[in-house]
């Protein structure tokens, strides 16, 4: 039984609405990061409860980001939900991480869950995290399933006051994550690649099950990293159709750009894909030119003592008369005939290529 399966059953019977996280908790307790900017200044705290965050949103004049680390909280969830004015079926798709990356446009706020992919320290594996945006005027919150994201470099421009985001409200900060998420993509498939060509190197050099398990493991990773990925491509069509006043205007020309990242990433899932399926022909066309190289000396050399063994049958018959039994060199001579058909056929061997 696999996870999805599981997740699944664990909301089986209940009714549309209902609250219930559906992943595995990875973290103690909820993690808030509240980041407040404006064109002249920024502000970040860590709030220790939702309530102390929303009466700093409610004072700061500016626009507010909230980072939520921890989904396993479902009343805390709730809370920051509900005070943005967030549908209960919203509420329920942010605590379901099984999601597949989708966007909703309601009536004063916007919802976004796409995935994010990481890397592994220690073997390079592929894990990934469902992330969800809320976007209501000047708050964005984001939520996340742990610590650990590919949204460092948007904190660091907002605190050091690079770039457009301090100069733009928060659907331009919306599509600064977004693109963060998707150009840490290219990190993750350009890792897949490097993968690739030592795989390929291996099966050129020496072929063994083991390359064959690797094979089949980026295989399998590949294939759940398109079906976490593909459903994006239709998410940034419909963000970039968005009309005032949720996102502005000018905005459109970035999430067009950002489509074409998206579009960039699935040709390069999908030459991937191709080059997985030429490696499993190379392994085995490597495998079977091995064999076929084996047996090709294993008859090479059965050719050779064809003649050899039939020259040893023949006397080895017990008749009585047979001249050549009475020779007294009559074993040496037979020996360097051997030896003069073996150099022989050696030579024909080479000559034709053979060897």
């Amino acid at each position: 039984m696999n996870k999805g399966n599981i997740i699944h059953r664990t909301k089986f019977g209940l009714s549309p609405g209902t609250l219930v996280f559906t992943g595995t908790q990875k973290m103690s307790c909820v993690d808030i990061t509240l980041i407040c900017y404006s064109e002249e200044d920024v502000s970040i705290s860590n709030p220790g409860s939702i309530a102390e965050a929303i009466e700093e949103i409610r004072l700061y004049p500016g626009n507010c980001w909230i980072n939520i680390d921890g989904l396993h909280d479902v009343e805390t969830i709730e809370q920051i939900a509900s005070h943005l004015g967030a549908h209960k079926l919203t509420i329920e798709d942010i605590l379901s991480v099984n999601q597949r990356p989708k966007l909703e446009e309601h009536a004063e706020y916007i919802h976004l869950a796409v995935k994010m992919l990481a890397l592994e320290d220690k073997d390079q594996a592929i894990s990934y995290e469902q992330v969800s945006f809320l976007l209501k005027g000047k708050v964005l919150v984001t939520f996340q399933e742990k610590t650990g994201d590919a949204f460092d470099y948007v904190r660091k421009r907002i605190t050091e006051n690079k770039g457009l985001i301090r100069k733009k409200g928060t659907d331009y900060l919306l599509y600064a994550l977004l693109d963060s998420i998707v150009d840490y993509y290219f990190v993750v498939l350009e890792s897949i690649g490097e993968r690739l060509t030592d795989i390929e190197t291996e099966l050129l050099d020496n072929p063994d099950k083991n390359s064959l398990n690797k094979i089949h493991l980026i295989r399998k990773e590949m294939l759940q990293v398109r079906r976490l990925i593909y459903p994006l491509r239709e998410v940034m069509g419909s963000l970039e159709k968005i009309q005032e006043p949720v996102l502005s205007e000018g905005l459109s020309i970035y999430i067009r750009d950002l489509y074409d990242h998206t579009l960039r990433v699935m040709e390069t899932i999908e030459s991937f894909r191709d080059t997985v399926s030429g490696l499993l022909d190379l392994y085995m066309n490597s495998v079977s030119n091995r064999m076929n190289e084996i047996m090709k000396v294993l008859t090479i050399i059965a050719t050779i003592f064809i003649p050899l063994t039939f020259i040893a049958g023949i006397y080895g018959m017990n008749f009585d008369h047979m001249p050549e039994l009475h020779w007294h060199y009559a074993y040496y001579v037979a020996l360097a005939f051997m030896v003069l058909i073996f150099f022989g056929m050696m030579f024909y061997f080479r000559k034709k290529k053979w060897l």
